[in-house]
C-alpha cells in the first residue's frame, strides 16, 4: 500500500534508516546477531510497518532471531516514537526477506530455459540460411 501513498513510503524510508541505527547501537540481544534490514512497507493508514530483514552469513529463516527481533520491538517502537516525531508510531512486524531467494530461482530459471538455446544453436543457422534462401529467390 505504500507504492500509492507517497507519505507512508518516506515513513518507511526514514523507519528503515532508524531502526537499523537502533539496533546497531542499542540492541545487544544475542538472538538478533547481524540483521541487516532491506526493506520497511508502511500501511496506507501508518498503522502497520511490515519490516523485512535478513540475517548475515544464514540462508534460511532462523526462529531464534524472530523471536529477537520481536521481544525487541516494543522497545523499537518506543525509540522511533521519540525520534520520528509522529502522532501515531506503527506496529512493528518483522518478516525474513525473501525477495533475494525468489530473484536466485528465476535467475535459475531462465538460465535453464538459456541452455537449451544455446545447444540448439543449429537452428538460428537454419533460419539464416532460410533467410538468405528467401534473397537470392528475391
Amino acid at each position: 500500500m505504500a507504492k500509492d501513498n507517497p507519505r507512508a513510503k518516506r515513513l518507511g524510508e526514514q523507519i528503515q534508516r532508524e531502526l537499523t541505527e537502533l539496533l546497531r547501537r542499542y540492541v545487544k540481544d544475542e538472538r538478533i546477531g547481524n540483521v541487516t534490514i532491506t526493506a520497511v512497507n508502511v500501511t496506507g493508514d501508518l498503522r502497520t510497518a511490515h519490516v523485512y530483514y535478513l540475517i548475515f552469513g544464514k540462508p534460511g529463516p532462523d526462529p531464534k532471531v524472530q523471536r529477537g527481533l520481536e521481544s525487541a520491538a516494543g522497545f523499537l517502537r518506543n525509540a522511533l516514537s521519540k525520534s520520528l516525531m509522529i502522532r501515531y508510531t506503527p506496529t512493528l512486524t518483522f518478516e525474513l526477506d525473501t525477495s533475494i531467494e525468489h530473484g536466485v530461482r528465476l535467475t535459475q530459471l531462465i538460465d535453464s530455459l538459456k541452455k537449451p538455446g544455446a545447444e540448439g544453436s543449429d537452428s538460428t543457422e537454419t533460419g539464416a540460411n532460410a533467410h538468405d534462401h528467401i534473397i537470392d529467390e528475391g
